[in-house]
């Protein structure tokens, strides 16, 4: 068991809720955080832009990495994505072990 935590930012609440219920329902994350918008500030094809997004955090295990991540650029609107995993490397034993039982067997796999 290799628990991630996966960060991206969506345009709009709407598909944020919309990414996090697919994530769910397909047994790919245990839990989805939908995050109140937040101000991105960022530099893009020689422009420093800003805009509104709304963050998503994603509790998985790596194991189910590559499919998140096709499912996430697959529904995703930006061109692209960002999509980053970091390892938990520690945290409540349970809560862990909860993550693993909830993914253990996805829809699709």
């Amino acid at each position: 068991m290799e628990p991630i935590l996966i960060f991206t930012n969506l345009p709009d609440r709407a598909a944020a809720i919309l990414l996090a219920e697919k994530l769910v329902d397909e047994r790919l994350a245990a839990c989805v955080n939908v995050l109140a918008e937040c101000t991105s500030v960022y530099h893009w094809q020689g422009k420093t832009e800003s805009t509104r997004e709304v963050p998503v955090l994603i509790k998985t295990l790596a194991r189910h990495y590559v499919r998140l991540e096709q499912l996430i650029t697959s529904l995703h609107p930006y061109e692209l994505p960002e999509i980053i995993a970091v390892p938990i490397s520690s945290g409540l034993p349970a809560y862990l072990k909860w993550i693993a039982d909830e993914t253990l067997t996805p829809a699709n796999n």
